[in-house]
């Protein structure tokens, strides 16, 4: 797994460990994140997409770093 984008978010079914494009883990929690927040995106004050956008990435990056801890535990 690259631990900065967390590899591919749909490997193949052999579980693919080189990413050689699609969208990756870091791409998937990004854009989930941004469906729950955009819902919200008045209250939370977003001045622009690129906001709200930067934000979900930033939501996506300690996700995967909360993954990374408990995959470390196992």
């Amino acid at each position: 797994m690259n631990n900065k984008n967390g590899g591919p978010a749909f490997p193949d079914s052999d579980g693919q460990t080189d990413y050689t494009g699609g969208m990756t883990l870091r791409d998937y929690f990004a854009a989930k994140a941004m469906q729950a927040m955009i819902n919200n995106y008045v209250e939370y004050g977003y001045d622009g997409y690129a906001d709200l956008a930067n934000d979900a990435y930033k939501l996506a990056d300690a996700m995967l770093a909360e993954r990374e801890k408990v995959n470390e535990g196992n």
